[in-house]
């Protein structure tokens, strides 16, 4: 569902699930009460109600309506409502322009891009309100709407705002930083006035800004700017900077972030220690990177005593993976945790396993062949799990040969593994996998089924095509099979291709809508864009979650409260609500946790591939993903369920994308404690 980052939101029910029906379509001549009502039903039901919502996103009902269909807009992300979302920037109401603001960046980071004209048309009205803008709060809010628009006039203006020292000069700051991660040039921001709001007398929000700007200038003159933030009072500006390195740093920047590895704020050793780990990548003898990691020996006794958190910085080495020359490093870190003495508890113990099985399918890494994990763990981590983390090492590693030990793995009882398997031969074709992975098209599993298709469309199988075929049919009723048989029809047909995929273009969800848009621009060399497709009345959603709701995520580390955003996302916080009340949680586990970004359970597979059995649209909110808020995660539009993330540290590059419902209001050292297989107990809702 959502690799987060990778395949990596969420969103009221669009199909398939027995939930609450929608309420009764208000008559006309409504007061404002039932006015809300109806925008509500027909931002449910992906709706512009014959043009009404349009009319009121331009003022025709009053203020109150007017924000709230602007909202609406905004979740619908529909490209023939632009003008009227840019009229509301010309609006009196500080309110109302603000809300404009916010629908116009969501529109500009719709799953579909925009065709050139209208982000040219965006942008020069962005433009314009944001020079006449007075208040504040709506300039930031334009600010982040450049960000998501990220086209050259919106970068220049963010670059005018940053040079000038303007008052929101960090917010232009982060979200430059914000478009270059996306991909915009930031080959004409100034780094002196950068540097100026990294001053210690800047407040936290303007440091951090200009934190993550300089992360993605990678420019080697932004270097000393980065040298000087290290030292930084607030850890979430010192990961940052840390983060920063890894284009051009030298044998200084590897002392300095050798001495963050000792940081008092476990996050910013895991950021450190992933740093050096990618300057190792480009070391030649002697490495001073590789020598700076020995020093995350100190971290295995921590681990062993019951420190789960001091585990996140091996967690990061062991992730992002080390050079062949790295291989006495992961040896020695092994080394450590063996040597640390008896963990001090069953979980400790379990902790110091699991570290040691990540730490060996690095070392399987570096050969391409599975050997370490096979006896990894101290017997405390499953075949099934060993056997999957070590397969997806190997689609990750750089060998000649292949995979050839993920072939026997494609016949293994566990779908987790097998997925994996399928990862890797499509990663690293062998012959001998033909055969075996062209079975796997039958599965009556649609995530292992989709994975096939994906991998003999890598493999050139063309014998492979009437199986494709047929998986293309189920996408009617398996929606989630359409970004993987898109991807196998396009391989193996190419423009025979188009056809089927245009067929999709009217189904009736989103997401399978924009596989087909996305695949037949490919194909067609030319824009093409799906329809949008109204669910009928009575389309089942969920209840919405009652105001004041909270859950608490109880997990053998402790407990985690969340108190779930009922106002702003109030049938996403519904979902997970209603779900935690059937017990769905119960038993299942974090299965992705990836140190200083986010953890994320709630999948029922364990694979990171499933859900509840139906998908919810999309519910975006005001709120930010600050350290500790609870997201929804996706793989695609409207294609949340049961799967959420928490935050480990400010994530801007998320904001707009995944919805937002909710904050952790205590427990977050036990967030920050996490490990991958971490289970949850359950889940309680109150009241």
């Amino acid at each position: 569902m959502f690799h987060l980052l990778s395949r990596l939101c969420a969103c009221a029910v669009v199909l398939l699930s027995p939930v609450a029906c929608v309420r009764a379509v208000p008559l006309p001549g409504m007061g404002d009460t039932e006015a809300l009502a109806r925008v509500e039903d027909w931002e449910d039901r992906r709706s512009l109600g014959e043009g009404q919502l349009v009319a009121w996103a331009r003022g025709e009902k009053g203020q109150a309506v007017q924000v709230r269909a602007l909202r609406a807009l905004a979740r619908l992300q529909d490209a023939t409502t632009l003008e009227a979302i840019l009229a509301g920037l010309s609006a009196s109401e500080p309110s109302v322009r603000d809300e404009a603001a916010f629908a116009a960046g969501e529109l500009a980071l719709s799953w579909e891009p925009l065709p050139d004209e209208l982000k040219l048309r965006m942008t020069e009205a962005l433009r314009e309100a944001e020079a006449r803008e007075s208040e504040e709060g709506v300039r930031r809010t334009l600010f982040e709407s450049f960000s998501k628009l990220g086209t050259a006039g919106a970068i220049q203006r963010l670059i005018e705002r940053v040079a000038e020292g303007h008052a929101s000069a960090g917010r232009a700051a982060l979200a430059l930083g914000v478009s270059g991660r996306r991909g915009a040039s930031l080959a004409e921001v100034p780094l002196e006035p950068v540097g100026a709001l990294l001053a210690a007398s800047q407040p936290v929000e303007t440091r951090h800004g200009a934190a993550y700007l300089l992360v993605y200038l990678k420019r080697p003159a932004a270097l000393e700017l980065l040298r000087r933030c290290l030292a930084d009072a607030d850890p979430d500006v010192r990961a940052l900077c840390a983060k920063g390195f890894v284009e051009g740093g030298g044998t200084e920047d590897t002392a300095a972030l050798a001495r963050l590895l000792e940081d008092s704020v476990p996050r910013v050793r895991a950021e450190a220690a992933r740093t050096l780990s990618l300057l190792a990548a480009a070391c030649v003898a002697p490495c001073a990177p590789l020598e700076a990691l020995g020093a995350l020996r100190k971290s295995a006794p921590r681990v062993a005593s019951g420190d789960s958190a001091s585990a996140h910085a091996l967690l990061a080495v062991a992730q992002q993976g080390l050079p062949q020359a790295g291989r006495p490093v992961l040896e020695a870190l092994r080394r450590s945790l063996a040597e640390a003495g008896p963990p001090v508890s069953e979980l400790a113990a379990d902790d110091v396993a699991w570290i040691d099985c990540r730490l060996a399918a690095a070392m399987d890494r570096q050969t391409g062949a599975l050997a370490e994990v096979l006896r990894c763990g101290n017997g405390r981590v499953a075949e099934a799990r060993r056997l999957a983390l070590g397969l997806r090492e190997l689609a990750r590693a750089q060998v000649p040969e292949g995979a050839r030990d993920a072939v026997p793995a494609l016949h293994h009882p566990d779908a987790r593994v097998r997925l994996a398997a399928l990862e890797a031969v499509g990663a690293r074709p062998v012959p001998e996998a033909v055969e075996p992975v062209r079975a796997l098209l039958k599965s009556e599993d649609p995530v292992v089924a989709g994975m096939a298709a994906a991998t003999v469309g890598k493999l050139k199988v063309l014998d492979a095509l009437p199986d494709v075929r047929a998986l293309a049919v189920r996408v009617a009723r398996e929606p989630d099979l359409a970004e993987p048989v898109a991807g196998a029809l396009v391989g193996l047909e190419g423009k025979a291709a188009e056809p089927a995929l245009r067929v999709w273009l009217d189904h009736p969800h989103a997401n399978v809508r924009r596989v087909a848009a996305e695949a037949l621009t490919g194909l067609t060399g030319q824009p093409v864009r799906s329809v949008r497709v109204e669910s009928p009345p009575g389309t089942g959603r969920p209840s919405a979650a009652p105001p004041g709701a909270t859950l608490i995520f109880r997990t053998r580390k402790g407990d985690i409260t969340v108190a779930l955003d009922a106002g702003q996302a109030p049938l996403t916080s519904g979902n997970l609500d209603a779900l935690a009340r059937q017990g769905y949680f119960r038993g299942l586990s974090f299965h992705r946790v990836v140190p200083d970004f986010v953890a994320q359970g709630g999948d029922p597979r364990g694979d990171g591939e499933g859900g509840p059995g139906y998908s919810i649209r999309c519910e975006m909110t005001r709120r930010v993903y600050q350290r500790g808020v609870i997201g929804m995660a996706l793989s695609g539009k409207d294609t949340g369920g049961s799967q959420f993330f928490f935050t480990h540290a400010p994530q801007p590059h998320l904001d707009g994308r995944y919805t937002a419902f909710g904050e952790v209001t205590a427990g977050m050292e036990v967030v920050d404690a996490l490990l991958e297989g971490d289970v949850i107990l359950e889940v309680r809702a109150a009241p």
